[in-house]
């Protein structure tokens, strides 16, 4: 269920707020379009803790394993990465058909260590955006559909205080990829 109770905008809020922690930076200084990489100097550790901040803030749980990673097991090792570690043409036509116009970057043949750095604060807004999408429609505690956020970020039961529960983002991206597969769109 597409969910309307935490904004865009809040989400970007508070990805700004976790990089900035995370890197020792001034929040201010940091735009949705900054490259967590080229920008803002992050580095893959730093990704971590990033998603540990994120996960606290929204009561969710982040993907721990990238796109490519969960494509590679699906579908079969060299289908989204060769054996010189560059992307293939189907990994591209993956991401292009996950991400969109968003990275226009995406590349075959582009080494795998590149695709990290064209990864925005606005492009780590819509994984989070994308799991609280998954919103219930009701409460599985009281099965009551009252969901609300007292701080914008957190979302609980409005009838019995029970915290939303959201399906995480590595079965999210499988769920992703096996609606392709069903598809037939890429594979």
């Amino acid at each position: 269920m597409a969910q309307n109770i935490v904004t865009e905008e809040k989400v970007i809020e508070e990805v700004k707020k976790a990089v900035a922690e995370t890197l020792s930076s001034d929040v201010a200084a940091i735009q949705p379009d900054n490259s967590m990489i080229r920008d803002l100097g992050a580095e893959s550790l730093d990704f971590l803790d990033i998603n540990y901040r994120l996960e606290q803030a929204f009561g969710i749980k982040m993907a721990r394993h990238f796109i490519l990673e969960h494509i590679e097991e699906m579908f079969g090792e060299g289908t989204a990465i060769d054996e010189n570690g560059q992307l293939t043409e189907k990994a591209v036509r993956f991401l292009q058909a996950r991400y969109g116009d968003s990275f226009p970057g995406f590349k075959q043949n582009m080494d795998m260590d590149e695709v990290p750095a064209l990864f925005t604060i606005r492009t780590m807004a819509g994984g989070v955006l994308d799991i609280l999408d998954t919103l219930p429609e009701k409460c599985s505690q009281c099965g009551n559909a009252a969901w609300k956020s007292d701080n914008g970020v957190k979302i609980i039961c409005g009838s019995c205080g029970e915290q939303a529960v959201f399906t995480n983002g590595d079965d999210l991206i499988k769920q992703w990829l096996t609606k392709i597969q069903d598809d037939k769109k890429i594979c």
